[in-house]
């Protein structure tokens, strides 16, 4: 009985760890992924090339906040992006991020101290906004 009493003071007092990768403002990042969200994610510069089956995102303050994501897998996605700033999160429109190494670019007005993207779901390669 003191075990889960312990257990569930400690899961409690758990802060919730929130999915998805967090690029911060001036980051580049490459990554796969698995069961939807972002895996074997790593900063790379920003002239990193794109590995087939992998995703690179870049994180600029332009006009607010702007976000380059190019896709070099043959599948196109749909998927989360809220953005970040002063450890709130707000969620945040995001486009159709297309297939075969076609870049998409957001643009939010708002400033934000980072981007987070997750929940990447199969989309139909004609996308929406």
């Amino acid at each position: 009985m003191k075990l889960l009493v312990a257990l569930s003071l400690l899961l409690a007092a758990s802060p919730a760890q929130a999915t998805g990768l967090t690029v911060k403002m001036g980051e580049t990042w490459l990554f796969t992924l698995k069961n939807g969200e972002p895996a074997n994610a790593r900063k790379v510069p920003a002239s990193a090339t794109i590995p087939k089956g992998q995703i690179k995102v870049a994180v600029r303050a332009m006009l607010g906040t702007g976000m380059t994501i190019t896709n070099n897998s043959p599948i196109a996605y749909t998927f989360r992006a809220e953005l970040i700033s002063g450890g709130k999160a707000t969620l945040a429109r995001s486009c159709t991020l297309p297939s075969k190494a076609r870049p998409a670019f957001e643009q939010w007005p708002q400033k934000a101290d980072a981007i987070r993207i997750g929940a990447f779901k199969v989309a139909d390669e004609d996308g929406h906004c």
